[in-house]
C-alpha cells in the first residue's frame, strides 16, 4: 500500500489518479477536516502529525514500497521527516511539488524569505495589515506587530476552535479575525480588504491551486501593499511539478 501525505487539494486529486491506476494508497492528513475531504473522495486516510518513527512504523506495518510526499509546499517539518523515514526504511521517496508562480515587479510587491523578514516589513509598512498565513506562525506576527499604535492586525484563518483559542491567547481581537474555510474568490478578497482597509496583506508563495495568484493580484489593483513569503528551499531529490510525472515514476517503481 503506497503511503501518501496529502495536504493541498490538488493532492486529493493525484491520490484519486494513484487509486484509479489501480494502486492501494493509504492517505495521511493532520486535520480532520482534510480527512473528510479525502473521505468523501473514497480514500483511505489516517489523521494526525507523524514523526519519523511513527512515519517508520506505518511504511512495514502497511508494506508501503514507496512514499509520496504530496504535502503543503511550507509543510517544512513534514517534508524533512518524510525523507528521512522512506531512507531508513529503505523505499523510494517521491514529492510532488504543485507549480509556483512567477510574477512581475511591482513597487507594491515585496518578497521575504521567512515569516520573521515578513513580520518586519509589515511593520515597516504600518497600516491595516491582514495575515492570510495561518495560526501556525501567527505568534511571529503578533509578536512583532501587535501593540504597535500604526498597525491593526487582521488575522484570517480556517474556523477551527483551537486558532480561536490561539487568537485570544495570543490577543489578536474578535474584530480582527476572520474565521472562514477557502478558497476565496477574487471577488471575496476585495470585499474583505475593503471592509477592513487594507494597506498591506501577508501571504505565502503555495502554487497556482492556492487561490494564491487572485489574492495578491486583487491587492495589487487596490493599491495595497502585497508581502510575499516565497517558499522554503529544499533538496527533494525526486521531484514532480505534474500528476504524469508521478504517476510513471510509480510504475517504475511498481514494475509495470
Amino acid at each position: 500500500m503506497i503511503l501518501m501525505l496529502c495536504g493541498t487539494s490538488d493532492a486529493r486529486e493525484l491520490a484519486i489518479r494513484i487509486q484509479q491506476q489501480g494502486h492501494n494508497v493509504l492517505t495521511s492528513v493532520v486535520t480532520e477536516s482534510a480527512a473528510q475531504s479525502l473521505t468523501e473522495a473514497g480514500l483511505p486516510v489516517r489523521t494526525g502529525r507523524l514523526t519519523v518513527e511513527a512515519m517508520i512504523g506505518l511504511i512495514r506495518e502497511k508494506n508501503s514500497p514507496v512514499l509520496v510526499d504530496a504535502s503543503h509546499p511550507f509543510a517544512e517539518e513534514a517534508h524533512a521527516n518524510a525523507m528521512e523515514a522512506a531512507k531508513q526504511a529503505g523505499i523510494p521517496y517521491i514529492r510532488y511539488e504543485r507549480t509556483g508562480l512567477a510574477y512581475d515587479d511591482h513597487a507594491l510587491l515585496h518578497v521575504v524569505s521567512s515569516y520573521d523578514e515578513a513580520a518586519l516589513k509589515a511593520k515597516e509598512l504600518k497600516g491595516s495589515v491582514m495575515l492570510t498565513t495561518g495560526s501556525k506562525t501567527l505568534q511571529i506576527f503578533t509578536k512583532h506587530l501587535l501593540g504597535d499604535p500604526g498597525i491593526r492586525l487582521v488575522a484570517r484563518m480556517l474556523p477551527r476552535l483551537d486558532n480561536m483559542e490561539k487568537c485570544g491567547e495570543l490577543g489578536v481581537e474578535q474584530r480582527n479575525i476572520i474565521a472562514m474555510q477557502g478558497p476565496f474568490s477574487r471577488e471575496m478578497n476585495e470585499a474583505l480588504y475593503k471592509h477592513y482597509a487594507t494597506t498591506v496583506m501577508v501571504t505565502k508563495e503555495s502554487g497556482k491551486t492556492g487561490a494564491v495568484d487572485e489574492k495578491i493580484q486583487s491587492a495589487l489593483e487596490l493599491g495595497i501593499h502585497v508581502v510575499l513569503i516565497s517558499r522554503p528551499e529544499a533538496e527533494f531529490g525526486t521531484v514532480f511539478d505534474h500528476f504524469d510525472g508521478v504517476l510513471h515514476e510509480l510504475s517504475g517503481i511498481l514494475g509495470e
